[in-house]
């Protein structure tokens, strides 16, 4: 728990993937961590770097008296501290992820991310993640209004129809 915060603060000092802007703390993010693992629909993937944890992400499916949207999920809170990148960490973590979500039978993975991470931005259309929308009011950080992209990728099962597919016949009924 103690890298896990530690990789955190230094993410969000970096002005990485969280939803913060100033550091936590451990107290703090040790609290939110312990709630993150409470919820069913949240999953937490930790990347790590020489068996120390330097950086996580979390999948969220959509809750159950939610079945119009079950077929999509979300990834959220990516990032990896910056004394641990330029390993390929990131981009492993986000595949896991991807698996994890099409083996629970997700057909598409969302995500957003601010317009100022052009690192994360890269690195999600490196992955073929299609950017639907801008908003341009999407978050303040240290006093300025910044843009935030929408982005969401297709899933393939390991069996069976494939998305693209099952999308488009379903299209076709509607």
């Amino acid at each position: 728990m103690a890298e896990l915060c530690e990789a955190t603060d230094a993410a969000i000092i970096e002005g990485g993937g969280f939803g913060w802007v100033e550091p936590q703390g451990r107290t703090a993010l040790e609290r939110h961590f312990r709630g993150v693992l409470l919820v069913p629909e949240r999953e937490l993937f930790v990347a790590r770097l020489d068996g120390m944890v330097v950086g996580s992400c979390q999948l969220v499916r959509p809750p159950r008296n939610n079945e119009a949207q079950a077929f999509a999920a979300q990834l959220t809170h990516a990032y990896i501290a910056p004394y641990a990148r330029g390993h390929g960490l990131a981009r492993l973590m986000v595949q896991r992820v991807e698996e994890r979500a099409a083996s629970l039978g997700h057909r598409v993975l969302n995500l957003d991310v601010r317009e100022t991470q052009k690192t994360a931005i890269a690195l999600f259309e490196s992955l073929g993640y299609t950017r639907w929308g801008t908003h341009p009011l999407y978050a303040r950080v240290r006093g300025q209004t910044v843009a935030g992209h929408f982005y969401c990728k297709l899933l393939e099962p390991g069996r069976g129809r494939s998305t693209l597919a099952l999308l488009g016949e379903r299209a076709e009924e509607g």
